[in-house]
């Protein structure tokens, strides 16, 4: 999720489309003053992480390169599954307002789950870490009918009954409508197929988000969850200088994104580039710290990285999102409030009715939730946790990692992560399941 302001400054291709605002990007346009504070929040950062774990990093960059040329890196998520013997169904769903979204499916004769990724990310990250320890295939293998969702503007997800990705209206969302189109069309047609009533829902950063919006602003999707699990739940934001930087005050939106077209996030440009050659100057920094955002941004611990699963996870990640999303956290972290889009006070008095973007109800959220935290997770501090704790309408269980440097990049590629954290989840699941299978 906080894979964030690097993005902002990317290149697209236009194409042709009808009745939409075309648009390019020139990174000659960023003002300097814009790259300026870029370049001092990136370079001390960069500069950080390479004073604390400079021999780290050599050496796991030796075990990177005898993993580089693994063939997984280059297959797509149906071609994995069909690799490790696991039998995948793709399904498409059409939302509300006409994105056209991809799913995956394992099929088995257990519960539904539905797995939703984080920001920038996409149904791969729950299986590039490798068949021992994604999530994906751990659920499979228990037993569990596993779907993995896809968000509207990521790789998978990249189309609209009358939009082309190239029309700036394409990329109109945050993650506000993700949680209030693309999550309902996907858990009623899953239900649908399934012939269930209820489904487990499993979300890591931006999924637990979408959830939060989602049965808060549409309650009546609490009756269809036997359990929400959240791999670190992010609704209140505290603290984060990086969010910062998107937040209004800075007036970003009207520099950057307005200015060059910059509405959709995606992995690399000239500028990621710069700040890679003034700032990492080896090659093992140069692809461990400046090469995967995910990793440089949601405070990696170099000790839990798992470098032989590194070129695939680089392979499939980032999966691109849009930039709106990267705005709305922005504003969360300066108001410390999980609320609506802000669109300015005008737009806001002809959306909601107020000058100010209107709180999620959050005590609207009956179906059960439990959230998975780590101490020194950056994304979501324990502050955060705690606050979500007490808005929320029923937390069942808040279980801490039990690792101190987990982070939030950990939650789904840490090398342990299947005996820090999955195991815990395959055991609390059973405990929401009354129905026998």
């Amino acid at each position: 999720m906080i894979t964030l302001v690097f993005v902002l400054l990317l290149s697209l291709n236009t194409a042709s489309c009808k009745e939409c605002s075309l648009f390019e990007r020139n990174i000659a346009e960023i003002p300097d003053k814009v790259i300026k504070i870029f370049d001092d929040v990136f370079g001390d950062l960069i500069q950080n992480i390479i004073r604390h774990n400079g021999t780290v990093i050599e050496t796991l960059y030796e075990e990177y390169k005898k993993a580089a040329n693994s063939d997984d890196k280059n297959l797509n998520i149906t071609q994995l599954l069909t690799k490790y013997g696991y039998p995948v169904q793709q399904h498409e769903v059409k939302t509300s307002d006409g994105y056209l979204l991809t799913m995956f499916r394992i099929p088995n004769d257990g519960p539904p789950v539905l797995l939703m990724h984080g920001t920038l990310s996409s149904s791969d990250d729950f299986l590039t870490i490798g068949s021992n320890s994604g999530l994906g295939y751990l659920l499979a293998n228990a037993g569990y009918d596993v779907w993995l969702g896809n968000a509207r503007g990521n790789k998978h997800s990249r189309r609209h009954t009358t939009l082309s990705p190239s029309c700036k209206e394409f990329w109109e969302f945050s993650w506000d409508e993700i949680g209030r189109y693309d999550l309902p069309a996907m858990i009623d047609y899953i239900l649908l197929k399934t012939k269930e009533e209820k489904l487990i829902y499993i979300g890591h950063s931006q999924g637990s988000t979408t959830f939060f919006v989602l049965c808060s602003e549409l309650p009546e999707y609490n009756k269809k969850i036997r359990v929400m699990i959240a791999l670190s739940a992010v609704a209140f934001i505290f603290g984060i200088p990086v969010l910062n930087l998107l937040s209004p005050i800075n007036a970003l939106e009207t520099l950057v994104v307005d200015a060059i077209g910059a509405y959709e996030l995606m992995p690399r440009n000239k500028f990621l580039q710069r700040l890679t050659d003034s700032f990492c100057g080896t090659p093992a920094t140069a692809t461990l710290v400046c090469g995967n955002i995910l990793l440089l941004l949601s405070g990696a611990d170099y000790s839990q990285i798992n470098a032989i699963a590194l070129p695939v996870i680089f392979g499939h990640y980032p999966a691109g999102s849009s930039t709106r999303q990267a705005l709305h956290y922005g504003q969360l972290s300066f108001s410390g409030k999980f609320a609506q889009y802000d669109h300015g006070p005008i737009k806001n008095l002809m959306l909601y009715g107020s000058l100010a973007p209107p709180e999620y109800p959050l005590e609207k959220i009956t179906s059960p939730v439990v959230i998975y935290h780590s101490l020194l997770d950056r994304v979501t501090p324990i502050t955060s946790v705690e606050k979500i704790k007490k808005k929320l309408g029923n937390v069942s269980k808040v279980i801490k990692v039990p690792y101190l440097q987990f982070s939030h990049a950990d939650f789904l590629f840490a090398r342990d992560v299947k005996k820090l954290l999955y195991d815990s989840v395959l055991d609390v699941i059973p405990e929401y399941i009354d129905d026998l299978y």
